[in-house]
């Protein structure tokens, strides 16, 4: 960006942010840096809200309840912690209701050990308080692992990712997955599940539920699980239902299982902690925004971009609005020249009141014109996309 004469200002991550993380006064901490740049400097000829992961948020939620100083938004790998907190928690609430077996055949303790809820803050914690450390990573990846080794467990392997709406292509290790090849699906899957595992319950729940006094944020009271699995990707349905059938297990028995579960209760007021502007999306944008997102992100599921644009579509804010995937894992491993181009993009809509094509054929055009030896890895999502996003949330 400064190569391009570009000015940055920007805030340090909050030392006390697995303890006491707000996206709310993070904004208002940028407000402030905005503030420091005029007295020092000038009035800027525009300014552009930039963030990735919370930053990405951030950006989301100053174009729709801070815009008043900005021009436009670029929201990378962005997550929304109500919507991202119950996603991950359908998925291991079905591994929890049916793996948990698998890991007590093989020996390895009882199925309590398996916790997706209610974590402690004496655990041991790896930088920004996504992923923990300790004996529950472990028992997880036993888990998953003892399942992998029957049909069975197999196909419940797959099941918790198309009901969780988690992207079977996480792990570094492995290459993107035929989707109309089950086998091909089962072993990403499989891995991406094996990485998952260093997050049980979600990456950085403890981190969001800390902000809300300790308050459990997710929940799933009234749910049909039938009805989120109708909802996943037709591939990974078709997937399970493949997979199923090579097994001893009945699908619809399962979806029965997971139905009769005890229940986990959201705490209200963790979602009027979340509810306030500044902390969760509504689709109400009120200036230009890209959206960039990488398919095999394993902090940030891509399903809850179409929830996103859902919101959008419905407060007629669609012309303010475009996104772009990039065919890759990892979260926030953008190209510098990807982001470049990603606020270029941003800047012709502001300039010009037109989004300019942003097909990612055209896309990998344009960043062949800023880097000629560069990968280009802009796609289409369509064939990745679940059918319906299942846990879009915003407040009344």
């Amino acid at each position: 960006m400064l190569k391009n004469h570009y000015a940055i200002i920007g805030t340090a991550r909050h030392k006390m942010r697995t303890y006491q993380y707000d996206p709310a006064r993070e904004i208002l901490n940028l407000d402030l840096t905005l503030d420091m740049f005029i007295e020092r400097y000038k009035q800027p000829d525009k300014t552009i809200q930039f963030g990735c992961s919370g930053g990405g948020h951030v950006s989301l939620a100053v174009a729709e309840a801070f815009a008043d100083r900005i021009d436009g938004s670029v929201a990378l790998a962005a997550h929304t912690p109500v919507w991202l907190m119950n996603t991950f928690l359908d998925g291991w609430f079905v591994l929890r209701s049916l793996i948990g077996e698998y890991y007590t055949a093989a020996g390895y303790g009882p199925e309590s050990d398996l916790k997706i809820i209610e974590f402690s803050n004496n655990q041991n914690r790896v930088t920004g308080g996504a992923e923990i450390q300790g004996p529950l990573v472990q028992a997880w990846r036993n888990a998953i692992t003892a399942a992998y080794q029957s049909d069975a467990g197999r196909a419940r392997l797959m099941l918790a990712f198309a009901i969780g709406q988690w992207g079977p292509w996480l792990a570094d290790s492995i290459e993107i997955p035929d989707l109309s090849n089950p086998d091909s699906l089962l072993q990403s899957a499989y891995q991406s599940a094996l990485r998952l595992a260093a997050s049980p319950g979600g990456a950085a729940r403890l981190m969001f539920e800390n902000a809300a006094y300790g308050q459990q944020l997710s929940g799933n009271t009234g749910l049909d699980f039938g009805e989120l699995f109708e909802n996943s990707n037709p591939s990974l349905k078709h997937a399970v239902e493949e997979l199923y059938s090579r097994s001893d297990a009945n699908l619809q028995a399962d979806i029965s299982r997971i139905n009769s579960t005890e229940r986990i209760q959201v705490s209200d007021h963790a979602l009027e902690f979340w509810s306030k502007p500044g902390r969760t999306v509504t689709g109400n944008l009120k200036i230009p925004t890209v959206r960039m997102h990488i398919l095999g992100d394993h902090l940030v599921p891509v399903s809850l971009l179409k929830g996103y644009v859902k919101l959008v579509n419905e407060k007629n804010k669609n012309d303010l609005y475009r996104t772009m995937y990039i065919r890759a894992t990892g979260h926030c491993d953008f190209a510098p020249e990807e982001t470049l181009l990603a606020v270029k993009v941003l800047l012709e809509r502001i300039d010009s009141g037109r989004w300019p094509d942003t097909a990612a054929r055209e896309l990998n055009k344009k960043i062949q014109s800023i880097s000629p030896d560069i990968e280009t890895r802009f796609m289409s999502p369509n064939d990745w996309e679940v059918n319906e996003y299942n846990r879009t949330w915003a407040p009344n």
